[in-house]
């Protein structure tokens, strides 16, 4: 089970953090990045088998392939500036981990926009 490699990765990484933080507090912030990124790839590699229900949703629908890799979008930049910001916390920086978040939101927004207009034709279409 890939859970348990993650949950492994974590504690490794913050019992390591802890220890490190006492005697070095500068590398303690670079074993938390490695420990994370360690935990972003194996993510990753539990996020392959949701790729191919994704296309097999699309396909059964009739939904453009068009409305695929916006939604796919959406998905990486909202793990992407909720790690960053996390990290930006972590660092003790949260003002700027507030306005990672408020950017990747707003990212989002954008890039929903030709997805909420696509519902609306379709349901103007049904009416």
């Amino acid at each position: 089970m890939d859970i348990v490699k993650v949950v492994a990765v974590g504690l490794i990484t913050v019992i390591a953090t802890i220890i490190v933080k006492q005697v070095k507090p500068e590398i303690a912030m670079l074993i938390t990045l490695t420990g994370s990124i360690i935990i972003i790839i194996l993510s990753i590699q539990m996020l392959q088998g949701v790729f191919g229900s994704f296309m097999s949703i699309f396909n059964k629908t009739g939904v453009s392939n068009s409305l695929f890799v916006p939604v796919l979008k959406i998905i990486g930049i909202g793990y992407l500036c909720e790690f960053s910001a996390n990290l930006c916390v972590d660092g003790g920086c949260n003002s700027i981990a507030d306005k990672i978040l408020f950017c990747g939101k707003i990212t989002i927004l954008i890039i929903a926009l030709p997805i909420i207009n696509s519902v609306i034709d379709v349901v103007l279409e049904l009416l």
